[in-house]
């Protein structure tokens, strides 16, 4: 599933690219054939400007944002957004399908203990999704063995769940902390280059000045919003990992208490 997404969000990271080539090519067109067009009057040109600034989408505006603050540092920062939010995506989707309805499953186990045995309370757990069910499947493999194996068996399982559980995190972590460094060294950059044009044209023009430090700004807007986004689904993901571990040691206890019942009832 890892990977699908992953292919999922390079297809749209290279989507997205096409489409800002074509805004660019288009805009150029459009200034190039500007000069051979009937000079308007201020007044028409102001109405001009107006209705075309009204018309202007939020989507268009964002794309000529990403053309202004340069193609490589941003294409990167969209990249690693794209990436952490397909790894969040997948741990969101896993951590919900692992949630089990414990007191419900704790029932059935209990019930199935008491009209079948052993085996019918294990083709519950095998019939039951999550990891409170593989861990009972686990404990209840054992339960011949006496309660000691069961608990340990019920531990050392419990760890593996819940490494599963945090499986793919550190990834989202990553680009939790990549997107920001990639917008703070484009900005840095972009201070650099527009320097370089102040000492080229020797003189400090405060147009210049200012178009090159907001360009320069807009890499680490960039960054900072795609570390928001993945650190709002990265808590999500923590949050989730935490109640499910919760919910895996409390059902683990409640099982050994059945099994003590059970094993009292058998005598």
């Amino acid at each position: 599933m890892k990977r699908l997404f992953a292919l999922i969000a390079v297809f749209g990271m290279l989507l997205f690219m096409a489409s800002n080539v074509v805004v660019a090519q288009d805009t150029t067109a459009t200034q190039a054939a500007a000069p051979s067009q009937v000079d308007l009057s201020a007044d028409q040109e102001e109405a001009a400007a107006a209705a075309a600034e009204e018309g202007k989408s939020f989507h268009s505006a964002l794309k000529q944002k990403f053309i202004e603050g340069g193609p490589g540092f941003m294409t990167s920062i969209l990249l690693s957004f794209i990436l952490g939010l397909a790894f969040a995506i997948e741990r969101v989707l896993y951590l919900n399908l692992a949630t089990t309805n414990t007191k419900k499953l704790l029932s059935k186990v209990e019930e199935a203990l008491e009209n079948g045995g052993i085996e019918a309370a294990k083709e519950v757990c095998r019939n039951t999704r999550g990891p409170v069910a593989s861990i009972f499947y686990q404990g209840l493999d054992r339960a011949d063995e006496g309660l000691d194996v069961v608990e340990k068996s019920v531990v050392a399982y419990g760890g593996v769940q819940a490494g599963l559980l945090e499986r793919g995190l550190t990834w989202i972590a990553l680009f939790i902390a990549l997107a920001p460094m990639l917008g703070f060294l484009g900005t840095v950059v972009g201070m650099v280059m527009a320097f370089d044009a102040i000492e080229m044209a020797g003189d400090i023009s405060p147009t210049l000045v200012a178009g090159g430090i907001k360009v320069a700004l807009i890499t680490t807007i960039g960054g900072l919003i795609a570390a928001i986004v993945l650190q709002v689904f990265y808590n999500y993901c923590m949050s989730k990992i935490e109640s499910l571990v919760s919910s895996m040691e409390d059902a683990s206890i409640s099982l050994l208490d059945i099994l003590v019942k059970y094993n009292l009832k058998k005598r």
